[in-house]
């Protein structure tokens, strides 16, 4: 393995356990840099192959295939959590893991994230485990209006259900519950915003924040971040100090996203913890000195961190399965200023992410004006960011 002092060279063969747009983004990131690729994914031409990535066209826990990245491989990472925890511990065994299984194990069990953060004093959204309905409805008369969501798994809003009266119990348990997996009941937040922040740390204990995003969700599913979010001061540096907290704790290595409800006090809740590049850090790639997929290629080579917090205003949008063939029809329309990511993702189906754009200013202003005309988006959610 690659002491810590040493960064790699240019040449170098990376893996990455996942192909999809993320491990796309940081393909691209890092053949700019110098380095070589080859992901193991389970779909033939996935986006990072049609990037340049060699491909192992294998599933996450084929111990040939993950025997097959580690032995060509200088270092490998993952691009999504939901991997097989115990088979990046086997890898980790044999090849140079930066990001490691522990940050994994936790971040994929919704209740050790909530444990592993109470021991950080850092607040989170008060829950309570569920095992049967009789504990969900304790838990409605404890916490009032709820959501209910897997332990493990769950992306997208997959895996989970709002439940805001008591005759929805039932529904609810009979959902999830018989699914045999466990459960976790988590207060309703009417929260003010939700935010998020890209905090980067490599082996040599460098940290940099990315500035806060402002976050909106449709159906459980991102559509828009806001650069910079709309905080005052105070708030924005208790995020970043969360977030430093946090990689600092867990011994980061690479790029982490953190997830926080703002209420209308100005307290932040820490929700959800992604240990990867996440999908609210995508303006990074126009609007900022160093992207999130170059910091975190330069993380795991053990090159010292770009800069990160010298960016413009910018907003990013998702391009969802029911937003392409709109867009596709108005690319003449698209405005100047705008940057089309789209992933090569040869299924379209409603709610898949095909895409994202980039629109970057020197000042917020104006920037969702362009895109609104376009008509392909609902112009409540953009005018909201406005």
């Amino acid at each position: 393995m690659t002491s810590v002092s040493e960064p790699l060279q240019p040449g170098t063969l990376i893996g990455i356990l996942g192909g999809g747009q993320l491990a796309q983004m940081l393909v691209l990131a890092g053949h700019a840099m110098g380095f070589r690729f080859k992901v193991l994914d389970p779909n033939p031409d996935c986006p990072a192959a049609l990037a340049g990535a060699e491909q192992i066209t294998a599933s996450y826990d084929d111990m040939q295939a993950l025997r097959k990245l580690a032995d060509s491989c200088e270092v490998v990472t993952y691009e999504f959590e939901n991997v097989d925890a115990d088979a990046v511990a086997w890898l980790e065994d044999r090849v140079d893991l930066p990001q490691g299984s522990g940050i994994l194990r936790i971040s994929q069990n919704r209740l050790k994230e909530k444990a592993y953060l109470e021991q950080l004093n850092i607040p989170i959204v008060p829950h309570k485990k569920i095992n049967t309905e009789e504990e969900l409805s304790i838990a409605f008369d404890q916490l009032g209006e709820l959501i209910l969501k897997t332990v493990t798994g769950g992306y997208d809003g997959k895996g989970q259900t709002l439940v805001s009266a008591r005759d929805q119990i039932t529904e609810a348990s009979e959902e999830l519950l018989q699914s045999g997996i466990e459960l976790v009941a988590e207060k309703f937040v009417p929260f003010k915003k939700e935010v998020s922040v890209i905090v980067a740390r490599n082996r040599l204990g460098e940290v940099r924040c990315f500035p806060v995003a402002e976050n909106l969700h449709q159906k459980n599913i991102l559509i828009i971040s806001r650069i910079p979010a709309r905080l005052n001061s105070s708030v924005t540096e208790k995020a970043k100090i969360i977030a430093k907290q946090i990689a600092e704790g867990l011994d980061l290595t690479g790029v982490f996203c953190i997830e926080m409800f703002v209420l209308e006090d100005g307290e932040l809740l820490v929700n959800e913890l992604a240990p990867r590049p996440h999908n609210s850090g995508h303006y990074t790639q126009n609007a900022c000195t160093t992207s999130q997929f170059e910091q975190h290629i330069r993380a795991i080579t053990n090159l010292p961190l770009g800069l990160a917090d010298s960016c413009k205003s910018a907003v990013m949008l998702n391009i969802l399965g029911q937003h392409l063939p709109l867009l596709l029809k108005q690319l003449k329309h698209l405005p100047p200023e705008a940057k089309l990511h789209l992933y090569g993702k040869k299924e379209t189906r409603p709610g898949r992410k095909m895409g994202h754009i980039n629109i970057v200013s020197d000042s917020s202003g104006s920037l969702l004006n362009p895109l609104i005309k376009l008509g392909i988006w609902e112009e409540s959610l953009l005018s909201a960011m406005l």
